[in-house]
């Protein structure tokens, strides 16, 4: 477990996580209440990778892409996921079985239809407004990102 004490902390995770060349052809879950940091995180690890302009949650589209120096990256946000339908029609599989960077907020919400993370994020807001971080490797890629 890590603690980043302010955003500059998340910036700096960020950025280190973003020169690790495993990182373009990652999948990483983030979880964590609303409010904890998954959104700020995302946003300054694409800002690490290169993408510019706003990066907001794609709560209500599922699924933002984004073009990093040389690969793609996909930012999704399960919140309002219900339907596995949904699944199917804005084409989740195609995407994730495509070469590039996958980040996704609320993947519990679309469990059983996600691969296995290369690497899960737990970020917990603390009373003190810092922020409690588990980080989980669960493949070799994942390993490998940590180290």
């Amino acid at each position: 477990m890590v603690r980043w004490r302010t955003e500059a902390d998340t910036r700096a995770f960020a950025a280190r996580l973003a020169a690790h060349p495993l990182i373009a052809n990652a999948f990483i879950e983030l979880e964590g209440d609303l409010g904890a940091g998954k959104t700020t995180f995302t946003r300054h690890l694409l800002h690490a990778l290169g993408v510019e302009g706003r990066v907001k949650s794609p709560t209500y589209t599922v699924v933002e892409p984004h073009e990093a120096a040389g690969f793609a990256v996909w930012h999704f946000d399960f919140y309002r996921f219900d339907d596995p339908r949904e699944w199917e029609d804005a084409g989740l599989r195609d995407i994730f079985a495509s070469p590039g960077l996958k980040i996704a907020e609320w993947p519990e919400k679309a469990a059983g239809l996600l691969p296995t993370p290369d690497l899960v994020v737990r970020i917990e807001a603390q009373a003190d407004e810092t922020r409690e971080v588990t980080l989980t490797p669960l493949t070799e890629r994942g390993q490998e990102l940590l180290s």
